[in-house]
């Protein structure tokens, strides 16, 4: 059930799990560059509509989907290779943070632990973050390790690990989120989730708990700064 923008913005959470790609980073654009890249590699064309199929996936579920996409499975490997190879190229080239997401982590940093939860390599979030300047900012950074049984988005590993090693339970933690992907692992977390960014089409959207257009819209930085005299709601 999706709460008001009222309740949700009264609430004071315990902790700030952020998504990585989209979210802080604007590499939503370098991700699909890479997928163009890797198709046009292998003489291929993107599907209709594939960018929105595939964003927030884990890039081995996405090397995975492009092949099945074009009825190439027997290019899954090469896909998901050259996909990961033309990404790394472009996020070294021009890493840029999303507006209003330097200004919002250093508030809420002020005020509570952080942690990100990504479906990218860690290499990939922590160049990203220290290029930024924000890598110091967060005390925790959870990304999929199939060794710890840790799963890549929509699972819910990500957030449950990040909740768990922020000290909280995942109903006590709010999530950023700019994917349907994303948004589906931190609800099945049980995590409360706002969706940033330009609102998906569908009811997809309808999963987070309030969707605004950026991290600088006014009321999330008027929300944040409001933690500072908030006390922890009481336990529902």
């Amino acid at each position: 059930m999706t709460t008001t923008t009222h309740d949700l913005l009264d609430w004071a959470p315990e902790a700030v799990v952020f998504d990585c790609d989209g979210t802080l980073m604007d590499s939503e654009r370098h991700w699909q560059e890479a997928r163009n890249r890797a198709f046009r590699e292998y003489g291929l064309q993107p599907p209709p509509a594939f960018a929105e199929r595939a964003k927030g996936l884990h890039y081995e579920d996405c090397g995975r989907l492009m092949a099945r996409s074009v009825h190439k499975p027997e290019l899954t490997e090469d896909l998901t290779a050259a996909v990961l190879d033309h990404f790394l190229a472009l996020v070294t080239d021009d890493p840029v943070t999303m507006p209003g997401a330097s200004r919002l982590v250093r508030l809420l940093s002020e005020r509570l632990p952080l942690a990100v939860a990504s479906n990218c390599p860690r290499v990939v979030v922590e160049g990203s973050l220290e290029r930024a300047g924000l890598r110091a900012r967060f005390q925790h950074i959870v990304v999929p390790d199939p060794g710890d049984g840790v799963r890549p988005k929509p699972y819910p590993d990500v957030y449950t690990v990040a909740a768990r090693l922020c000290g909280v339970r995942p109903h006590r933690a709010l999530a950023v989120e700019d994917s349907l992907t994303g948004v589906e692992a931190a609800r099945r977390a049980g995590l409360r989730v706002v969706g940033v960014g330009p609102r998906p089409q569908g009811d997809g959207a309808a999963r987070a708990d309030l969707w605004l257009p950026a991290l600088h819209a006014p009321e999330l930085l008027i929300w944040a700064q409001s933690l500072d005299s908030s006390e922890p709601t009481p336990e529902p």
